[in-house]
């Protein structure tokens, strides 16, 4: 299992776009894949779940994933976590 925090940079927080592109790249990935973000830990293949964390900008977000392809996970879901959407 690797795990790294991130901050969300995004102005207006991570908000339903930019969660839906999130779910669809985790889904992708064979791993189990968590966010945890003020203490609450929840699926990251799962918008529902996802949007449940109400992540504001300037928000630390972990990610937790665990098995295959989980270096690749990281960096591309990191990514997605970092980048300022529209």
């Amino acid at each position: 299992m690797i795990s790294k925090t991130y901050t969300i940079i995004n102005p207006t927080g991570f908000h339903v776009r930019p969660t839906k592109t999130f779910v669809q790249t985790a889904s992708t990935f064979p791993c189990k894949i968590n966010v945890i973000n003020k203490g609450k830990r929840v699926n990251g293949k799962s918008s529902l779940s996802m949007l449940t964390l109400g992540i504001a900008a300037n928000e630390e977000v972990t990610l937790e994933i665990d098995g295959e392809q989980e270096e690749q996970a990281l960096e591309a879901l990191g990514q997605l976590l970092t980048a300022i959407h529209e």
